[in-house]
Order: C-alpha cells, then sequence, then structure tokens
C-alpha cells in the first residue's frame, strides 16, 4: 500500500515557522507521517498550499503549527 505525501525531495525547516521549504509540513508532521490515519494526513495536506505561501511571501506564521497529531481545530 502506498501512502500519499507531499514530500519533493526539499527538506529544509524554516526556523522562523517551522514548517519545510518544500512540503509545508512541520518536523513533527513529518516524522509522524507514516503512523497518521488517512484522514489525518488529508487534513494536513489541506494546510499546506496556505503555509507554502507564507513561507514564500515572507508573512508571519499563520496557523501555527498543531502539536501532536492533526484535529479537527485547525
Amino acid at each position: 500500500m502506498t501512502i500519499e505525501s507531499p514530500c519533493n525531495q526539499i527538506c529544509t525547516l524554516d526556523p522562523r515557522t517551522g514548517f519545510c521549504i518544500g512540503c509545508g509540513r512541520t518536523g513533527e508532521e513529518i516524522a509522524g507521517w507514516i503512523a497518521y490515519r488517512p484522514d489525518e494526513r488529508r487534513a494536513i495536506m489541506a494546510r499546506l498550499p496556505d503555509r507554502l505561501n507564507d513561507l514564500q511571501a515572507g508573512q508571519p506564521k499563520q496557523g501555527a503549527p498543531a502539536s501532536g497529531r492533526a484535529s479537527s481545530k485547525d
């Protein structure tokens, strides 16, 4: 079974936001990716475009990364 991943092999965490500049995930999300349920991975992936846009624009951190597993409040 293949697990969908947003990884594009540009694995560098932005020190200001904690987001990967390649995919937009946090280090915690990257490390736990395989353990997340499919719905949790989809919820994280839905937030990635905004995170990447913020990184490219140099904007202040928005949607602070959730600690632990994805939740409905994010």
